[in-house]
This record gives C-alpha cells, structure tokens and sequence, in this order.
C-alpha cells in the first residue's frame, strides 16, 4: 500500500482522549504514520470537529441516560445511527481502510459489514464481556425476557467476533473467550492490554493540600458502575474512621459512573462527608496529583463473572505512581499487580479495612509494594510493547510497512526505567520526582516524599527497604 492507511476508530462509551486506552491506540497509529479518525460521544464542552494531536476527532451529542432494557436498546440504536452517519462524514474527507470497533456494546459489526462492499476491514478491539457484564448486574436469568436479553447479548457477540478480520483482546483471558466461545482463529488475535505509558505517568512532587490536613489520603481511581464495588470503598472507610477511630485517614474518590448519587447519599448515611471527598470527572493533571499524594490506592472490585477475568485499568495506573495496592484478589488482577499488592479473599470487606490499616501504619511495607509496583509497570506493564504489538496488527493487516521500528525500537525491558531523559518539570508544571535510583524510590513511595525534604529516610519511619 503506497499511502497510509487510513484507519476509523469507533467508541461510543467514552469521549475522547478521555478513554486512555483508545487515545493510546490511537497515538500509536498515527507515530506510526497512519491517519486516524474517531467517532465517539462528546464530553463536557466538546466541539463537534477538532483535529488533536494529528487525529481527526467527530463527535455527537450523547443520548440522555438510560433506564431498562428499553432504554439501552434506544441508546444504542441512537448512538449506532450517530456513528452511522458521521462514518459516511468521514468517508468524504478521506476514505477509510480499516474500522476499529471499542465495546461496549457489540453492535457496530452491522456498520462494519455495510463498509465492507467498499474493501474496509474490520478489527474489534475487546474492552468488554457483555455477557458477563449482564450476569454481574442482574446473576443468572430465571425469567423469560431475562433469558432473552442474555441470549441477545450473546448473539451480538457472536455476530462481533464472525465479522472481525482481527480481534484484539485486553488480556489473554479475553483472547481465550474470542478463540473458544468465538470461534476465531488464534492467529487471528492479539493481546493488547492497556497497560500505562510510563514515559508520561510519572509520580511529582505531593500537593499537601489534597490531604486536607490529615496524615494519610487513600484513593480510588474508575469507573462508579454497580459491578466496580465502590460502595465497598464507603464500607471500608466506614470501619476505618469509626470502628478504628482513625481521625489521620481521609479518601479521594476519583470518576463519575452510573452510580454516583447512590454513593454520595450512601457517604452522607454513613457520615463520611468530612472524610471522603468525591471529584466527578479527573483529567490527567489531577490524576497525577492525586495519585502522586496518596498514600495508597483501592481496587475494590468484587468477584464477578466479569471482573474475574477483567483488568483493572486503575491497578497498573497507581503501579506507576508508585502507589501501593490493596485489592481483593481476582485472577486478572494477580496477573497485573504479580507481587506489587496486598492481596484480600473477595467479599471480606473487615479484612480489606484491616489491610488497609496495616500498610498505612508500615511504611517500609509500602516502600518494598510501591518500588516494586513502579519497576513492574516499567518493565513488566508498560504500553510500548502494547503499542508495537497493536500498531503490527494493522501492518499485518493492510500490509503497510509503519514506521513501528523507528517510533518503539526494541529496547531490553530492564533498561525502560531509565530511558526516559531527566527532567525538570512535565508539561503540567509539576515538579517531577527523579525515580531512577532505588533509594530515591523507595522513599518516595514510602513517605510521598523525598528524604532530602526532612532529613529523614526511610529507615527511620519504618522497617526500611
């Protein structure tokens, strides 16, 4: 192919940038040297057109927010007839070669197959398990229209992956699904998992003031839907600040969802609002102060069909703040944190809390979990080999020769850490903390601070590292 390929990215359950990892996907592509258009809602103050970054942006007013199953069947076929007609937009400025589909939901395979008499190809990117997203909100279906739901759900699916010319799965869970209850063939898909952009997530200097006042400030970073269980996080910090009697623990809980009114009414019932503090919608910038701040970082997740085999976005983001980790222990969770977090059994919330206690009150513990966390989102976790593995997807494709290997040459992953030049400042203005030496490290995930700022290492607070 003598031009760049031109690829169509579709997301209808995020804006963009705003979803991290399509907005990743779709730096990768265009370093590459494809062009690269989305289609997504808008956000808050959106235009309908921006060209950012080198990527063409169109966006749609989102629909109001649905209720039943009625309601999501009018949203999606309102987003679907949306995205419909800004594809043929698109198609006018500059014909496409490739449609990337994000779910949720599954049912942009329909488009996909209308493009194809005109040679488009059609790759899905899994974020989701519909199916199992129904059985973590609703268990299994007894009644009749219950059933059907499901088994529509299923068809969607179905329908996805047959139409897919590439899938590519978040986690090898995922690829097991596309193989196994997809029928796609094994060589057709990729693991891609959304692991963070190191060279970008750097832990700053702390900004005291998120602590208001208090010693400690525990976080929770995603998503506020019924299946993340942060209601968790209000039981947990229910038991710290009133069965403990700790007055030095406060919580930023960070991200918007279907469930946030709930929470914020459940926070006041629990008389919590002194100590919980919730922030709506987060840009990088506060994310980046928060988890720079915190002592450590929640992944409340419950045991689910979905969340078993689901990775958390918010465990490899705190990893590479240095930030310390509880989390119940799920399977994909393991697979991303390894030995990098504290581990609870699912649903054991007076354990999650006494875990909690314990690792703010062992600042070596935190140090050795944070360090690590750092060095494993670095080597293990971060997004260049992602990138290379996606961005090789589409020269295998469409069989454009990219400019992968002068973007992301291969580099020996032990080496990452220190790739990145030294510097100053990131472009927020935040003063960045110079992790290459391990004893800098290891304070700093210890203390939010370095031992320089007080004399005090962190030997002389804990267990030492």
């Amino acid at each position: 192919m003598s031009r760049p390929p031109h690829v169509l990215i579709i997301v209808q359950n995020l804006p963009v940038p705003l979803d991290r990892r399509v907005w990743l996907e779709c730096q990768a592509l265009a370093a590459a040297g494809y062009e690269v258009s989305v289609i997504c809602p808008k956000g808050p103050g959106d235009p309908d057109y921006e060209l950012l970054d080198g990527v063409h942006l169109y966006k749609y007013a989102p629909p109001r927010q649905a209720a039943g199953a009625l309601g999501y069947a009018w949203e999606f076929a309102y987003c679907w007839a949306r995205t419909a007609r800004l594809s043929r937009k698109v198609w006018r400025r500059r014909r496409f070669d490739v449609i990337q589909a994000c779910n949720p939901p599954d049912t942009y395979w329909a488009l996909a197959r209308l493009w194809r008499p005109r040679g488009v190809r059609f790759v899905f990117d899994h974020h989701d398990l519909n199916p199992e997203v129904f059985r973590s909100r609703f268990g299994e279906p007894a009644s009749l229209p219950a059933r059907a739901q499901l088994a529509a759900l299923k068809w969607l699916e179905r329908k996805t992956f047959r139409t897919a010319d590439r899938v590519i799965s978040t986690n090898t869970s995922y690829q097991r699904i596309a193989v196994e209850r997809g029928g796609v063939p094994r060589a057709r898909t990729t693991v891609v998992r959304s692991g963070p952009d190191t060279s970008i997530m750097r832990p700053i200097e702390a900004v005291d003031e998120l602590r208001r006042g208090r010693r400690h400030l525990v976080v929770y970073l995603g998503v506020m839907g019924p299946q993340d269980g942060v209601d968790g996080v209000l039981q947990v910090a229910d038991r710290i600040v009133h069965l403990y009697g700790r007055d030095d623990v406060g919580f930023a809980m960070l991200g918007f969802g279907d469930c946030l009114e709930d929470l914020q009414t459940l926070c006041t019932d629990l008389g919590l609002d002194d100590v919980v503090e919730f922030t709506g919608r987060v840009g990088p910038d506060q994310i980046t102060e928060y988890l720079s701040t915190a002592s450590l970082g929640l992944s409340p997740d419950p045991l689910s069909p979905l969340n078993d085999v689901s990775t958390m976005n918010k465990t490899m983001e705190y990893m590479a703040y240095a930030l310390p980790v509880v989390a119940y222990r799920l399977t994909e969770t393991v697979v991303s944190a390894g030995d990098c977090a504290v581990y609870v059994e699912p649903g054991d919330v007076d354990g999650f809390a006494d875990a909690v206690v314990d690792l703010l009150d062992d600042p070596g513990r935190r140090a050795r979990l944070g360090a690590s966390g750092r060095r494993r989102a670095e080597q293990d976790l971060d997004w260049r080999p992602q990138a290379r593995a996606y961005v090789g997807t589409y020269d295998e494709l469409t069989g454009y020769k990219s400019a992968i290997d002068l973007v992301w040459p291969e580099m020996d992953r032990r080496d990452r850490s220190t790739e990145v030049p030294v510097r100053q400042r990131d472009r927020y203005g935040h003063r960045l903390i110079d992790l290459r030496g391990e004893r800098t490290l290891s304070a700093f995930a210890a203390l939010r601070k370095l031992p320089s700022e007080d004399g005090n290492s962190v030997d002389s607070v804990g267990e030492g590292v």
